[in-house]
């Protein structure tokens, strides 16, 4: 081993401490083989290694306890709330007040900066809190927001001399007594508020104390009072002198302290760091909340304007807050749960949005009536009369229907094809166009009804449908004592009569079965019975669905069919020896048989209908479960899984199941028809150039405007000079009357007529005085130089005469619904603009032991006439009871309240002034046990802070499932967690759960 091998191990063996030094040292920190406390910091040394309590814990390393900074008379340094945290500690601020920059002070929230903190009038900030105040004449209501109008008569609640610091109730006796807003007491006087530490913390920054006078306010040891008495100031020392005399008997915690202040630690200042301050082993190190990056001296945050990057991820529109940002929607369009995504309002999926016809858009929707009808109040349908355009174009009378109209004839003229004009003709001449043929061969009697032309075919829902043939006759208005009168009383012959069958459903398809059969019908002579109509009805109606898998239909039951005949009595029947009322009583027994047959028919499927020389089945009896489990209505196909109804110009064929344009020769100008009506050209039936012809004008060879012939066909003339025609296809023109003439032949229009003035819009032209006239109330003129104007569309009328749109069109009736849990009203004509001169009372009578809460999504009314418009809701119709709420003005933003009142009495009044949109305000009647609750709700100032909570209040959706549980609380358990947080935002979540669930669900 030689020498010195043998002294180095001599060495080795004398000195065993030296051992260590040739030996490589083991790291127990870092091998983990130490038995350092989780709290303490492990640090290695050559011998073995040493344990010592982080920050914030005491202890020798092998045991660590938390320091709780919050236990001494420093409270941590924070000015409110201390709240221990594993080794370390955290200052929170009431509410109404915010955390400093050093972690440690509150400083005062000014709401009033958020939508006017939701107040009606004036918002006044206070220190750690606000109030809302009124402008003169005006008095806060119950709901600390809207502004009531003040009386002057009488000692009642409504009096401006009631004395009532904060809110007056009337007592039974007649007398009032005075109640204090939460947070308040009330006064010796038993008329004065006084404020507690529990509102707004006294309206004291630091500290608040209660006292027969009011609140009395302090400082933290680091700051000094001001002069106000409320708010503090830091002091000029940056370091606190702890006394010996506040010293709690030398214990480590105190110590722990002392030598915290004493050096760079999270307990003094907070490091220095503006938001979030930890210790570590190498000094403080401060952090920043998300939305604030840390400035290049470690120790600043500064605010991230989110909006900057990409929007902030928002869809629409972006807003900056400190820490945070807001993301919004644009009009028509709602934020989602995510609270970044905006997703299109579909206002047709709400209850009465349109009359008739709802189309969504994004952002927007639109509404359309039906034919006959037009729009007015944005979203409403009225029956469009007509006959006060220009008499209807008819050249004698013309009647007006709901969404139609007819034109009739005098005596002895009927009716032309053009369905305005009248020509001469004998009226016992009905021109039957509808043929029911009925034959008995081989044991089994079949019945055909043939329809040439005038087909209509109404089929809106399922497995029904009506079917018209021909013209019906209308009664005259007026009966004249003349034997030709007396021939109209009794030589029309209408007849109804129903068939039931016990299964089957409607079915009017196209049939190529029984042709032969058919023919057989129609050709055979003997056996057979033939009945002429000008007019049928035919009404099928299946039974009842029962709904199985898939929803297909079972066995329809106590199926319908209804049938509706108009006919004349047989003229040729007339002789010597019978009378027209002994031909009338032959036709009318043929008749019977005839029916008799047809019932036999149907019961054994063989009734048919020829239309258009196609034949159609009417209805089937035997059900296949293989036919399709849905159907679409007669004159349908599917598109897209969804039936669309045929357009006009085209009709539906059967066979191929598709919408085909009508042929060369023919027109349709209704949707959803199973036929097309032929061209009325005799001679020439095919005129047209193209298929698929939307009306009888486009049918060819028909006389242009300001041309007429004796048929409406060419050849054709000119209007004479003093006459014109705005239409195609007239036999006649129209005289521009009072001896008035046109510049030239071939006129089409009035303003041809050279009058001796031009009227202008609102006005039109009295051919008889020569004069401009104001269109009368009720009626419009959009034109100028016209001779009639135009009726407003259904019950509305206008406010005034000379009205020049239809706009000006307003429904008068007082809108609403009033239900015992929930309802709505309306202002009239909403949402369009209300009429003039109105006055409207509702009376919410709710059930006992019920209250009612109402919400005020919008109100819009003209500031411009003084309060001439207004609505307000008190106990009764007396001015001098109490008032819930009262408003002449125009209000975006949402208000909810709580009625004074067990019950409202509601009034709306407009003058003759402007006019605007209105209002639809919904309501809810709750349980009485449930008011804490609900006016805890709508008095938190949060509710109506956010815009996004404002949107809420006027989403139609949201307040319906909201007034569902205020209404029926147990169907708050219907909504399950994940349907909530798809229905409402988080923020008005965490705004609700604690008060709803707290309340509804205690011991959960």
């Amino acid at each position: 081993m030689g020498l010195r091998g043998s002294v180095v191990l001599l060495l080795l063996l004398a000195a065993p401490h030296a051992r260590s030094l040739l030996l490589p040292d083991v790291d127990e920190c870092a091998d983990g083989t130490d038995d350092c406390h989780p709290d303490a910091i492990c640090q290695n040394t050559p011998k073995l290694y040493k344990c010592t309590c982080k920050l914030g814990y005491s202890g020798e390393g092998k045991t660590c306890k938390d320091i709780d900074e919050c236990d001494n008379d420093f409270n941590g340094g924070c000015v409110h709330e201390c709240f221990n945290i594993p080794g370390n500690y955290r200052c929170t601020c009431y509410d109404g007040f915010m955390l400093a920059h050093d972690g440690h002070n509150c400083l005062d929230m000014d709401e009033c900066m958020f939508n006017n903190g939701g107040c009606q009038h004036i918002c006044v900030n206070t220190v750690g809190s606000y109030e809302c105040r009124c402008k003169e004449g005006f008095f806060l209501s119950d709901n600390q927001h809207t502004c009531i109008h003040r009386s002057e008569e009488g000692m009642n609640c409504m009096n401006k001399d009631h004395g009532c610091a904060h809110i007056c109730r009337e007592t039974p006796k007649g007398g009032v007594a005075c109640e204090c807003r939460p947070g308040f007491e009330m006064a010796k006087n038993q008329r004065d508020c006084i404020l507690t530490c529990i509102h707004g913390n006294g309206g004291c920054q630091h500290t608040c104390e209660d006292a027969d006078d009011g609140p009395i306010c302090g400082c933290h040891p680091k700051y000094i009072m001001q002069l106000d008495g409320k708010t503090c100031l830091v002091r000029e020392e940056t370091m606190v002198e702890i006394s010996e005399s506040n010293a709690t008997g030398g214990t480590d915690v105190d110590k722990r302290v002392k030598r915290r202040l004493l050096m760079e630690t999270c307990a003094v200042n907070n490091g220095g760091c503006d938001r979030t301050c930890k210790d570590t082993s190498t000094g403080v190190h401060c952090s920043c909340p998300v939305g604030f990056t840390l400035q290049l001296d470690g120790k600043t945050c500064k605010d991230i304007d989110e909006c900057q990057a990409n929007n902030g991820g928002c869809h629409h529109f972006c807003k900056n807050t400190v820490g945070s940002f807001d993301c919004s929607c644009k009009k028509g369009f709602k934020l989602l749960t995510d609270e970044r995504s905006c997703q299109d309002i579909d206002e047709c999926s709400f209850e009465r949005t349109c009359d008739h016809t709802c189309i969504n858009h994004p952002g927007t929707f639109e509404c359309s009536c039906n034919k006959g009808y037009t729009l007015y109040g944005f979203t409403h349908c009225g029956d469009i009369n007509e006959c006060s355009i220009n008499n209807g174009g008819c050249q004698q009378t013309c009647m007006n229907t709901l969404g139609d109209y007819e034109c009739q004839c005098h005596s002895n003229q009927k009716l032309h094809w053009n369905k305005k004009d009248c020509v001469e003709g004998s009226l016992p001449d009905m021109s039957p166009k509808v043929l029911l043929r009925c034959t008995k061969s081989g044991g089994s009697d079949a019945c055909i009804l043939s329809c040439p032309s005038d087909v209509h075919v109404i089929s809106d829902i399922q497995e029904a449908y009506t079917l018209t043939c021909g013209s019906s006759s209308r009664p005259k208005k007026k009966q004249q004592s003349t034997n030709e009168s007396t021939w109209l009383d009794t030589s029309a012959i209408k007849i109804s009569v129903t068939f039931k069958l016990n299964e089957g459903k409607c079915s009017l398809k196209k049939t190529e079965m029984f042709q032969e059969g058919l023919q057989q019908i129609i050709s055979e002579k003997h056996n057979s019975v033939t009945e002429s109509f000008y007019y049928v009805n035919l009404t099928c109606s299946s039974g009842k669905k029962v709904h199985g898998d898939f929803n297909r239909l079972a066995a329809a039951k106590e199926m319908f069919i209804t049938a509706d005949f108009e006919l004349e009595t047989n003229q040729k029947e007339v002789t010597d020896v019978c009378d027209l009322r002994c031909a009338r009583k032959r036709t009318e027994k043929r008749l019977r048989k005839t029916i008799r047959t047809l019932r036999k028919a149907i019961n054994k499927e063989q009734f048919h209908v020829r239309l258009s020389g196609i034949d159609h089945e009417v209805v089937r009896k035997s059900l296949k479960l293989s036919d399709s489990p849905e159907f679409c209505s007669l004159g349908q196909v599917r598109v897209e899984n969804r039936c669309v109804s045929c357009s006009v110009g085209r009709y539906y064929d059967g066979e191929q199941d598709l919408c085909v344009l009508c042929p060369n020769g023919t027109y349709q100008d209704e949707e959803g028809q199973i036929t097309c009506e032929p061209c009325p050209s005799p001679h020439n039936p095919g005129n047209q150039n193209l298929a698929g012809a939307c009306s009888i004008s486009e049918c060819g060879d028909q006389c242009s405007p300001g041309e007429y012939s004796t048929d409406g066909f060419k050849p054709c003339l000119p209007c004479s000079r003093g006459t014109y025609q705005p239409e195609t296809g007239r036999t006649s023109c129209f005289s521009c009357g009072g001896g008035l003439t046109t510049r030239y032949n071939g006129a089409s229009l009035f303003h041809d007529c050279e009058t001796k003035v031009q009227c202008s819009p609102g006005h039109f032209y009295n051919t008889t005085t020569h004069r401009c006239i104001r269109c009368a109330t009720g009626t419009y003129q959009p034109e100028f130089g016209q001779n009639y104007c135009i009726s407003c569309p259904g019950n509305t009328t206008t406010d005034f005469d000379g009205s020049t749109n239809i706009t000006q069109c307003k429904n008068r009736h007082c809108g609403g619904e009033l239900g015992d849990f929930t309802g709505y009203i309306e202002s009239p004509n909403y949402p369009g603009d209300y009429p003039a001169n109105m006055e409207c009372t509702w009376s919410i009578n709710p059930p006992p032991k019920r209250r009612i809460l109402i919400v005020v999504p919008e109100i819009f009314l003209p500031i411009e006439d003084e309060c001439g418009d207004y609505l307000v809701m008190r106990k009764s119709s007396s001015s001098n009871s109490v008032t819930t709420y009262e408003t002449c003005q125009t209000y975006e933003r949402p208000i909810a309240f709580t009625s004074r009142s067990k019950k409202l009495w509601i009034q709306f009044k407009s003058n003759e002034g402007n006019s605007a949109k209105g209002f639809q305000v919904p309501y809810v009647t709750y349980d009485e046990d449930y008011q804490e609750l609900i006016e805890d709700i709508v008095r938190d100032g949060r509710l109506y802070a956010s815009e996004n909570h404002q949107e809420i209040l006027k989403d139609k959706k949201l307040i319906k499932a909201l007034f569902d549980v205020l209404a029926h609380p147990q169907n708050y358990f219907k909504y399950t967690a994940q349907e909530s947080r798809e229905m409402f935002p988080r923020s008005f979540i965490r705004l609700l759960r604690s008060k709803v669930s707290r309340f509804l669900r205690p011991y959960k």
